[in-house]
Parts: C-alpha cells; structure tokens; sequence
C-alpha cells in the first residue's frame, strides 16, 4: 500500500453506474433498429408459425369432434382465440432473444441495463443487493429461540386442535347443502 486513497489495482475492473431506464427513455437509433427487427422477427419466425398451427390443430379437433363448434358461429371464434394466442405465445418466445440482441450493443444504455441486471441475477448473495432489515437467518438457530414465558402464552392463547381423519375431512362425497335448484321465476304472459 504507497497511502493513496484512490489507489486501484491495474486490473480491476471498473464498475460503470447502472442507467435509468424509465417511461421517459429514449432510445438510441441503434436501439431503435433493434426494436424493429426484433418486431419483424418475431412476427414472423415465431408469431405467424404458432398462430397458423394452433389454428389448423384447434380446426382439427374440431373436425375429429373432440371440440364443438358454436352452433351460430361454427368454429370461428375458436379460430380466432387460437389464432390470438399463437399470436402472443410466439411474440413471448421471443423476449429472451431479442433481450440478447440488446445486451449485445456496445454503446446501449438499454443494453447496458439489461447486462447489469444479469449480473445482478448471476452475481453472489450481497455483491449488488443490500440486505433487508426483515430478513431472518433461518441457518442461525439462535433465531428460533424463545422465552419459557412466550411458549407459555402461547400455549394458553391458542387453541389446541386435534386432526381430523381423512374420511372425514370435505371431499366430493360430503353433503354440503348445495343443490342445482334453478329458483323458479314468476310468469308474467
């Protein structure tokens, strides 16, 4: 040690401050290309193929009888909910290629704060995060220890309840007073 407070090792590695990403961010034009092409991408490599198969295999089951079809509206708004969520899960599948994409641009603060938050994810116990004040030490077992006086209390405060057998316990079989009786409405012709 020469007594320099801002001494610092030659390959340290030099943490950079984590960017703000908020609702007033605007991205950089390199960004912007990535929104797109991960818009377009999506669209079409996962949302357009998902959507075209869970509409031919829901027309499929219904086909087979195995799903009815609306007796007005026939299969379509089956279709179309299939179709829907093709649509989504497709766009979803997506996320964490295109989170890549990001993390891969080298003067992104969008891409710098999706790399922050992988590290801080992948990081030890305590290298980013602080600890809670609620946290409790569940491997001390100093922490369970209690006072003669509160079991005590415990013990008088709470009732005590002896289990129930299973057969006795509510299952299907167990009358509970509910009925399919459709009330009966008056007649007004």
């Amino acid at each position: 040690m020469n007594g320099r407070a801002d001494f610092q090792e030659p390959n340290a590695e030099v943490r950079r401050p984590i960017p703000h990403i908020g609702a007033d961010y605007i991205p950089t034009e390199e960004e912007r290309r990535v929104f797109a092409e991960c818009n377009d991408e999506s669209f079409w490599f996962r949302s357009v193929p998902l959507a075209a198969t869970s509409m031919l295999i829901t027309q499929g089951l219904i086909s087979k009888g195995i799903l009815s079809s609306h007796p007005k509206y026939g299969s379509i708004p089956k279709l179309i909910f299939a179709c829907i969520m093709g649509y989504f899960a497709g766009k979803l599948s997506y996320v964490k290629t295109c989170q890549e994409k990001f993390k891969n641009l080298e003067n992104s603060p969008l891409g710098e704060a999706l790399r922050s938050g992988q590290a801080r994810r992948s990081s030890p116990h305590g290298h980013y995060s602080q600890k809670s004040k609620y946290d409790s030490n569940v491997n001390d077992p100093s922490s369970f220890v209690t006072s003669p006086a509160v079991d005590n209390v415990e013990k008088e405060l709470i009732p005590h309840y002896e289990p129930i057998p299973f057969s006795a316990s509510m299952n299907e079989s167990t009358p509970t007073g509910i009925t399919d009786h459709i009330a009966q409405g008056r007649n007004f012709s």
